[in-house]
């Protein structure tokens, strides 16, 4: 098993690295005042900045665009799971950056489904200019009226009526809905409630400007509103969309759904690891550079303890999410689902606790909007519900391992 990077990730890392510390670092502050600025002068936050539209001509420039899509005519420059990972970890440092590069959720996931299972023309309308930067999307999955941690239990309606399909449903928490550059939904519903528990579902690509879609109200996490991205409760009603908008075929929701979640399980996971890192590096700064009690804080027995645990925390996620992508590219998703399942428990937890001791460290300094901790610990947070809880995972994680042995002795 070899972790080692290729020439081409080494160059791409060092590439990477200097256009962070150029063009993204310097401007986390102008983010946000821009956001301000929006609602100030236009009297909207939910619109596109113009710091991230300048930023991305120049990574494209830099050979730093959409790295994420691996085995893909579309995206020729995209990169194995292995050789992807450091890259996007170091994109997850800063919240927006991955934006920047086209390498974003849900557009990632999106990019790939329809890669993977839509028709030539789908890609044509969909997939080109995603790939292109020029518009953003959304998956519409969870929904507010059932417990979605079990996705058998969605219940928007694809209903086939002639030539179209109509969608009536409600869903929640879709990611990205709030930007008005969002053109394109995937969206999961039912459309046969009496077939076998994994084939009721199926997934539809439906244009945003369809009437009868209803963007209710965004919702905050935590008080952040994530403007213009943002996360939207949203309304289908008679939604008539054209039944080659299909993926697939019906029936296939889950088979699509195992596809999708796979690959944006491990980009939130090699995103987490970078959030942490970058916590752990403000909070040995922050130590080092205050005194308490006639000393370095940094030189305190509790603080070294929580370093040196966080660094090996750290790097233990680490490792086993590169495992995960080395199977992913060796031996296929569905074979890496016990080590994509454990590193979407382990990564998240460790960085919500890294950056809970960094915020420590901070002191009220931490959760004000000074530093990008509280902001991060929030989405951080969010992350261990996103693409299944924890507990579906330890479950799936569980069941794997009890098969071992049921398969041993003959059960």
């Amino acid at each position: 098993m070899d972790f080692a990077y290729s020439a081409r990730c080494q160059q791409l890392q060092a590439r990477l690295l200097d256009f962070m510390d150029a063009h993204i670092y310097p401007n986390e502050r102008a983010y946000h005042d821009e956001i301000a600025a929006n609602e100030r002068d236009k009297g909207s936050r939910w619109l596109p900045l113009d710091l991230i539209e300048r930023l991305k001509p120049l990574a494209r420039e830099a050979g730093l665009w959409n790295l994420f899509l691996p085995r893909s005519a579309h995206a020729p420059e995209g990169l194995s799971n292995l050789d992807y990972a450091p890259l996007c970890e170091i994109m997850g440092r800063v919240p927006w950056a991955p934006e920047v590069f086209n390498c974003s959720a849900p557009d990632t996931g999106n990019m790939e489904t329809l890669e993977r299972y839509a028709s030539e023309a789908l890609k044509q309308a969909w997939l080109a200019p995603l790939l292109r930067g020029e518009l953003r999307s959304a998956f519409a999955m969870t929904e507010p009226d059932v417990a979605s941690s079990d996705a058998t239990n969605i219940a928007t309606r694809i209903a086939r009526d002639g030539d179209d399909y109509l969608i009536n449903g409600h869903k929640w928490w879709i990611s990205g809905a709030g930007d008005p550059r969002c053109k394109v939904f995937i969206v999961m519903g039912k459309t046969d409630p009496d077939a076998a528990r994994h084939q009721q579902q199926s997934m539809i690509v439906v244009a945003a400007d369809t009437p009868g879609i209803t963007i209710v109200r965004p919702l905050p996490v935590f008080g952040y509103d994530d403007a213009p991205h943002g996360h939207c409760e949203i309304r289908f009603e008679n939604v008539r969309v054209p039944a080659a908008n299909m993926l697939l075929g019906e029936g296939r929701g889950f088979e699509i759904a195992q596809g999708r979640l796979g690959p944006g399980r491990i980009h939130h996971c090699m995103r987490a690891i970078g959030v942490a890192e970058r916590a752990l590096e403000l909070m040995c700064k922050r130590l080092d550079s205050r005194v308490a009690f006639g000393r370095k804080i940094s030189e305190q027995g509790v603080w070294r303890e929580r370093i040196a645990e966080a660094r090996i925390r750290i790097d233990t996620a680490r490792l086993l999410t590169l495992k995960a992508a080395y199977m992913m590219d060796t031996v296929g998703n569905k074979q890496a689902a016990a080590e994509i399942a454990m590193i979407k428990v382990l990564a998240p937890a460790v960085a919500q606790d890294v950056l809970d001791w960094a915020i420590q460290a901070h002191g009220a300094a931490g959760v004000s909007e000074d530093f990008p901790l509280a902001w991060q610990w929030a989405g951080n947070r969010a992350l261990r519900l996103a693409d299944g809880p924890d507990e579906v995972h330890r479950n799936a994680v569980a069941k794997l391992e009890l098969a071992k042995y049921a398969k041993a002795h003959g059960h």
